[in-house]
């Protein structure tokens, strides 16, 4: 970033608000409930005999009836094979096509298409809007963050709703063809009403011009897997139950909205690959982080990873269940056919700001990218990106496929971008760091009791770090001297020691660059004719206290699953009970509670281009205009660049054109990819929280994004996905 940059973005004094990314919960009654004890191979606190925490349950295991569908269970099942699979279409996409989430089973977020460039783009105009019809109903708490990227396969465009409803639609007006209602409930919403996208699968048994031989596969908040025909969107009848799939078989106890799915499942090998997020910050023995695989053409289970059961691949026996509190993976997974592997991205295990109850299995695995074979669901390599983790630093990032070039030709590569803003990137045969990695100290001054930290951390020494400097007083800053004050208070009675200062009980501590920080689930996107790593990413410090278990009870903070928890919009992000364990965590955004303004001075978004044979920055600037904030929450509505938190990813184009929405902005950006200037926005109808993407249909190109809002970053709400084209006669 110039300094001309930097200096105009930190002279905006009281003209920026950093809209509230993590409220107080509000006080809730407290409760007398205690937990179900853990399953076989879950670990108690060190040195306790027994579980302190346990008790009598008042819910019994999650019944088929609980879930949407009222799907059986059917019998436990062993490990089977797999059916034999077709290679899909994503390894290969059609040159106009955008069949794959991340647009190829790489995950480049590149598209071959040139007819947009840096010349015309300016000219793009809107083709069409097509409204999804999801929206918070009135009286309903505003969960809603679509992040929804639609795919392009041949003659239709697939998407699906906030709400898990799938649709499909003309590519060249929008026109739904077929919409396929999935019948979610609110109560199943966890922390976000999102469906970041959906899976096109071809059937290696089902013969082409037949029902469900293509056919459209998503992943639904109320833990269902789903089928459908591609032509029809009717459901596929030899799949699973009549369509349909239910992954609460084995997880034990919980309640609506406590896991779900949010994100596309790979289909590596012919083996549907399910994650799940677990809501964070509601108690230690949480439902299980299992990882698993089920048969694309049937439904039937193949095999499961489960961390603290680590040779038990099939199904849990009668009356059992998946390992609890084990770390969960929220974030897209990536697919290596040739490999036979699939790349989990890993969070935490349950309790994210305490870690002294966690098994050595799961310590391994934690905030990591763990290698999975396919076939037998079996870890073949695990390369961790924070040890012991106690910020909730968890990959939401997917990872994304690459050649690197090494000293005898290419190499297998996979780039992990995290929320450190630290880029690692590993040989993707044996997760070893193809770029060096250093293990540095690490703070460990801690008066958590018999919670130590860990003396290092890996930092990646050999890509530039998407970061700024550590905080200082002096960086503090306000609409006016008596803001700046505030904040400088606040700082100076805070612990920060950089990056991995350590959670404390007796005061505040400064997460940095936060768990909203670096980057985060838009991922990045890479131009494989150029080399060009094109990146956006956060920094947006948190204040987080723990506080002991009365002080928790006396803020009335109790998990989800608790028979007197009362709905508030969430859990994930703000204060959690972390029940089970001694502490609760408080948690808000570092900032001035009464402007709603941060602390630290902007910028608090970025957008970089990396040479990845050179790793040098190209280009870096700051990303989002001050035209939408304002301190109180008054929009300054001012056209200046200053560096806004974002949420979701870039996509960049043969053509020579980075697309890129995420801002608090509201808009839809293009930049040249060379340079980095921007060349065109364009102000959605909601907040633009998804990665873009584009497409050719009958000789033209089109980009589309899905202006769905955010309620954690406080944009409009919004049912509209815009889709944009140069005028016809161009």
């Amino acid at each position: 970033m110039s300094r001309t940059d930097l200096s105009a973005a930190t002279s905006l004094c009281g003209l920026l608000l950093f809209s509230s990314l993590a409220g107080i919960a509000p006080a809730r009654a407290q409760s007398a409930y205690q937990p179900a004890p853990p399953g076989p191979g879950e670990a108690d606190a060190p040195g306790k005999t027994g579980n302190k925490f346990a008790g009598p349950s008042p819910f019994a295991p999650q019944a088929p009836g609980v879930n949407a569908a009222n799907i059986p269970d059917g019998p436990p099942a062993e490990p089977s094979e797999v059916t034999p699979a077709v290679e899909q279409i994503g390894s290969h996409p059609a040159h106009g096509d955008w069949p794959a989430y991340g647009r190829d089973t790489d995950a480049t977020r590149f598209s071959p298409l040139e007819q947009i460039t840096p010349a015309n783009v300016g000219q793009l105009t809107r083709a069409f809007v097509y409204h999804t019809g999801s929206k918070p109903a009135p009286g309903q708490v505003n969960k809603w963050a679509a992040e929804t990227t639609p795919i392009k396969v041949g003659d239709g465009l697939y998407m699906c709703s906030a709400m898990n409803d799938i649709m499909k639609l003309d590519p060249a007006t929008g026109k739904e063809i077929w919409r396929h209602e999935a019948g979610v409930k609110y109560a199943s919403i966890p922390y976000t009403a999102a469906c970041k996208g959906v899976v096109y699968y071809t059937s290696s048994t089902v013969p082409e011009g037949e029902p469900c031989h293509n056919r459209i596969l998503e992943g639904t908040l109320d833990m269902r897997l789903i089928e459908v025909d591609a032509d029809t969107g009717k459901l596929c009848e030899g799949f699973g139950y009549h369509g349909q799939v239910n992954l609460m078989k084995g997880m034990g106890e919980s309640v609506p909205g406590f896991v779900s799915m949010t994100a596309p499942p790979p289909i590596v090998n012919g083996a549907i690959v399910v994650n799940h997020e677990v809501l964070d910050g509601q108690r230690r023995w949480a439902p299980s982080g299992v990882i698993r695989g089920y048969d694309a053409e049937t439904g039937k289970f193949l095999w499961a990873w489960d961390v603290n059961r680590p040779d038990a691949h099939g199904e849990p026996a009668e009356g059992q269940h998946y390992s609890r509190g084990t770390p969960n993976s929220w974030a897209t997974m990536t697919g290596d056919d040739a490999l036979g592997l699939v790349y989990v991205p890993t969070g935490n295990s349950a309790a994210d700001y305490y870690s002294a109850m966690r098994s050595p299995e799961e310590n391994k695995v934690s905030s990591a990218i763990v290698a999975l074979d396919v076939k037998t669901g079996s870890p073949r390599w695990v390369f961790q990106t924070v040890h012991k983790d106690v910020w909730d630093y968890d990959i939401g990032s997917q990872p994304t496929m690459i050649d690197f070039p090494g000293q005898d030709g290419p190499v297998p590569a996979l780039v992990v971008p995290t929320k450190r803003g630290q880029t690692f990137v590993l040989d993707r045969r044996d997760g070893k760091p193809l770029l060096p990695v250093e293990e540095r100290p690490a703070p460990t001054d801690t008066d958590v009791e018999g919670d130590p930290r860990s003396p290092t951390q890996p930092w990646s020494v050999g890509m530039p770090r998407l970061g700024l400097p550590d905080l200082k007083e002096s960086d503090m800053w306000g609409m006016s001297p008596i803001d700046q004050l505030f904040c400088r208070l606040k700082f100076r009675r805070a612990k920060y020691e950089g990056e991995f200062t350590a959670p404390s009980v007796g005061k505040p501590w400064i997460e940095y660059p936060g768990y909203n920080g670096g980057s985060d689930w838009g991922s990045m996107a890479y131009d494989p004719r150029t080399g060009v790593l094109i990146a956006n990413w956060n920094v947006t410090p948190m204040y987080d206290q723990l506080v002991t278990r009365k002080k928790a009870d006396e803020l009335g903070l109790m998990p989800l699953d608790d028979p007197n928890f009362k709905p508030g919009g969430g859990g994930a992000e703000g204060n959690g009970a972390m029940a089970d364990t001694p502490y609760g965590i408080v948690v808000s955004p570092f900032w001035n509670q009464y402007t709603h303004m941060m602390c630290n001075k902007p910028p608090y978004g970025m957008i970089t281009a990396i040479d990845m044979h050179t790793r040098k920055v190209l280009w870096q600037h700051p990303l989002g205009s001050a035209r939408a904030n304002g301190p109180w929450g008054i929009p300054t509505y001012l056209p200046l660049t200053i560096g806004t938190p974002n949420n979701g990813g870039p996509v960049v184009t043969a053509g020579g054109v980075v697309f890129v929405a995420a801002t608090t902005d509201n808009m839809l950006h293009a930049f040249d990819a060379k340079t980095g200037k921007e060349l065109w926005n364009d102000v959605l109808p909601g907040g633009g929280q998804a990665t873009p993407m584009t497409y050719e249909h009958k000789g033209r190109q089109y980009v589309a994004i899905m202006a769905g809002g955010h309620h954690f970053m406080m944009t409009p709400v919004s049912d509209a996905l815009v889709v944009y084209a140069l005028p016809e006669n161009k």
